[in-house]
């Protein structure tokens, strides 16, 4: 069972709080002396040490300055940057729109050989046609109050997707039998959405895999929508925020329950029943 996914990000910072409160320890200052060395208030040394605010590169710069260890301080800030890339809050990723943050993934697929995705709510991205991801993307910019630029944002997740079509890379899709009736849009944005899904999986780079809610006994539950990039990175999507692991006992973890997952499904024409039944229920 994949652990709590924010574990790995808030267990970075913890490391680099830990460090940091040696230092103070070792250097023989009080939370309120090294406050004054740092030119801030005793409380912020407090939330530092305990892992509730971030510190900047300046303040750890300062830290260790103030505690006699210089020579740590690069170190230290490159752990704190590591750590709070792993949790990314959705919030601060939409800054720049829908369209920007979609357009900000292209180099990366390019440069991923192998990936892997498990969906329990949606069709999987690499797979959306733009009807189904345009009512999505409205759904988002109106659920996080954001400037509504859906169209253009789904223009630009299908143009990602294309890389499927390129050579050079292997995609495993899993989604669960329920993701293909909930409806994103009109039912003939929906209908376009399942048809898809019928002629993907003859691609030779694409194996889809649904998962029947039928199956007689599952041997693992549904669970949060995760990409695995390769074998070394993994996001994770929560309501809030994307989860970044790439702790290698944790993206293995992951990959042990995709793999789990996949044993679950089933593929080729047995999946493209299960498709067919869902475009029958659209009435």
């Amino acid at each position: 069972m994949p652990i709590s996914p924010s574990s790995s990000a808030q267990a970075a910072r913890e490391t680099v709080a830990g460090r940091l409160r040696d230092i103070r320890k070792e250097a023989g200052l009080t939370v309120s002396e090294l406050g004054v060395r740092c030119g801030w208030h005793h409380s912020k040394t407090s939330r530092i040490e305990n892992a509730r605010t971030a510190p900047s590169a300046k303040d750890i710069r300062l830290w260790c300055e103030a505690g006699g260890a210089v020579g740590e301080a690069a170190g230290l800030v490159a752990q704190s940057l590591s750590a709070e890339s792993m949790y990314s809050e959705w919030r601060l990723q939409l800054r720049n729109g829908l369209k920007q943050l979609q357009d900000s993934w292209v180099q990366f697929f390019h440069e991923t050989q192998l990936f892997r995705v498990y969906s329990a709510t949606l069709v999987p991205g690499l797979l959306q046609t733009e009807g189904y991801v345009t009512a999505l993307f409205h759904r988002i910019a109106e659920f996080r109050e954001i400037p509504d630029e859906s169209e253009a944002a789904a223009t630009a997740r299908v143009e990602r997707s294309r890389v499927i079509h390129e050579p050079g890379h292997r995609f495993v899709l899993l989604v669960e039998e329920s993701a293909l009736y909930y409806r994103m849009g009109q039912a003939d944005a929906m209908a376009a959405q399942l048809g898809y899904l019928l002629t993907a999986d003859a691609l030779p780079s694409v194996s889809l895999g649904v998962i029947p809610m039928s199956a007689p006994e599952r041997t693992l539950w549904p669970m949060e929508t995760f990409h695995v990039y390769d074998d070394t990175f993994v996001s994770v999507e929560l309501l809030s925020a994307q989860i970044n692991i790439t702790q290698p006992n944790e993206v293995a973890l992951y990959l042990k329950a995709f793999e789990q997952l996949r044993t679950m499904a089933v593929y080729g024409a047995e999946a493209r029943a299960l498709v067919v039944r869902a475009i029958d229920a659209l009435g």
